[in-house]
C-alpha cells in the first residue's frame, strides 16, 4: 500500500515527493512517493525539531559480498482489482475497483493512447487546487463520491480513500514485493516475524499476516495507523497478530536493537525527506546507510529477507544496490535490485514507479 515522490515524477515540491506518485510516509515523519498526506504542524517551541539520535558508527564489513541479480524489473499487470488504463501528457488513468481515476504522473512524457472520450469517463480527477485536508483536491465529474470506497487486493478487502495529496491508500506496484514475501513466509514452515517500517495503510502487513506471519507495523502518522486498523477489520483479519505502532521508524528500530528484538523479514520504504512526530528530520541520502545497517542488526539468526523501496530520489538503483550489498557482506544470500513498474493496458507501455533493492537469504 506506504510523502510524495520527487519532482522529476510529478512536479510536486521536493518535500512531498517520491518517484512517480508521492507517498505519504511519515517516518521520521516520512514522505513517500505515493505519499500519504502529512498533517499540518505548528511551530510552537515544544514542536521544534528535536536533535537527531547519535549517528551509528559505520565501518565497512568484512566478508564476501552477497551474490547479485540486476537489473530485476518487477511488473504489475492489469487485473480485476487494479489497472493502469492509459497514461501520457503528464497524467495517468487508473481503474481502482469500481472507479476510474485521473491523477498527475510526471514520468508519463509520451502521448495518451486512448481517445479523449475514455478519459472523460473518469469518476474522480485530482486537481491539486486547494491546500485543505479532505476532498478539496478532487473533482468528481459525475456523481460526488464519498471519502472512502471498498477495494480488494488478491482477495483482501480494504478501503480506498480520496486524500488531499492525490493518494488513494494503496501503491499497486508493491504487489510484486507482497507476493514474494508471502511466498517466503509460506515456504519457511516455521513462525516468521515481519517488521514493516513506514507501513502506511497496512496492505503489506495484511498480506504478511494472512500468510501466517506475526507482524509489527510502524508509521509516524496516527491517521495512517487508524486507516490501517480499519483495513484489518474490513479484511476479516482482526484475529491475526499485528502490532500497530505510531512511532518514528528509526527510533523504534533503535529501541528494538537495544531490547534484542529481532525479525525474519524487514520491509522499509523511507521517504526522500520527512519529519517524525516530534519534528525529527529525515534525509534519505544522509540517513539511509544508518537505517540499512540498523535493519541488519535486528535480524534473527536465520533471516529471510530485507526489502528496501526508494521513491523520490534522483539516483540509479545501482546506488542502493551497492549499499545493500555492502551492508549484508558476510551474510551470503543474494541482493536483487531494479525497478517496480506497472504495465499499461492501452498500449502496453511500462510506467516505472520506484527503485528497489532486496537482500534474500
Amino acid at each position: 500500500m506506504k510523502s510524495f515522490r520527487d519532482k522529476r515524477r510529478d512536479n510536486r515540491p521536493p518535500a512531498k515527493s517520491g518517484t512517480g506518485e508521492a507517498r505519504p510516509h511519515e517516518m521520521r515523519g516520512a514522505a513517500r512517493p505515493d505519499a500519504r498526506p502529512r498533517e499540518p504542524r505548528d511551530l510552537k517551541p515544544e514542536n521544534q525539531p528535536t536533535p537527531k539520535s547519535v549517528p551509528r558508527v559505520l565501518a565497512r564489513r568484512d566478508g564476501a559480498l552477497p551474490a547479485e541479480q540486476l537489473p530485476l524489473i518487477l511488473e504489475v499487470a492489469p487485473n480485476a482489482d487494479y489497472a493502469l488504463l492509459d497514461s501520457g501528457a503528464g497524467q495517468k488513468l487508473e481503474q481502482y475497483g469500481p472507479y476510474r481515476i485521473v491523477r498527475p504522473e510526471g514520468q508519463a512524457i509520451w502521448r495518451k493512447a486512448l481517445p479523449a472520450k475514455d478519459w472523460e469517463r473518469a469518476d474522480a480527477i485530482f486537481t491539486g487546487d486547494t491546500d485543505e485536508e479532505g476532498l478539496g483536491r478532487w473533482r468528481f465529474p459525475k456523481t460526488p463520491l464519498g471519502e472512502t470506497w471498498p477495494m480488494k487486493h488478491d482477495g483482501i478487502d480494504y478501503l480506498g480513500r480520496f486524500t488531499s495529496f492525490r493518494h488513494v491508500g494503496v501503491f499497486p506496484e508493491q504487489a510484486s514485493h507482497w507476493d514474494h514475501m508471502a511466498g517466503l513466509i509460506a515456504a519457511a514452515k516455521r513462525p516468521v516475524k515481519v517488521l514493516n517500517l513506514f507501513g502506511y495503510t497496512g496492505l503489506a502487513s495484511l498480506v504478511a499476516a494472512r500468510a501466517g506471519a506475526e507482524v509489527t507495523h510502524v508509521d509516524a502518522s496516527k491517521k495512517a495507523i487508524g486507516w490501517a486498523r480499519e483495513n484489518q477489520e474490513m479484511a476479516g483479519l482482526g484475529g491475526k497478530p499485528i502490532r500497530w505502532i505510531v512511532d518514528d521508524a528509526v527510533k523504534f528500530a533503535e529501541r528494538e536493537e537495544r531490547r534484542g528484538s529481532c525479525y525474519d523479514i524487514i520491509l522499509f520504504d523511507p521517504p526522500a525527506y520527512g519529519r517524525g512526530p516530534k519534528g525529527e528530520v529525515w534525509q534519505l541520502f544522509e540517513d539511509l546507510p544508518d537505517l540499512t545497517d540498523l535493519c541488519r542488526a535486528i535480524l534473527t539468526p536465520k533471516p529471510l529477507a530485507v526489502v528496501l523501496t526508494a521513491y523520490s530520489i534522483r539516483a540509479s538503483f545501482f546506488a542502493i544496490h551497492a549499499l545493500m550489498r555492502d551492508t549484508f557482506a558476510g551474510m551470503g544470500g543474494r541482493v536483487e535490485s531494479g525497478e517496480l513498474i506497472i504495465r499499461e493496458k492501452s498500449a502496453g507501455r511500462a510506467l516505472s514507479t520506484s527503485l528497489f533493492s532486496r537482500w534474500v537469504a
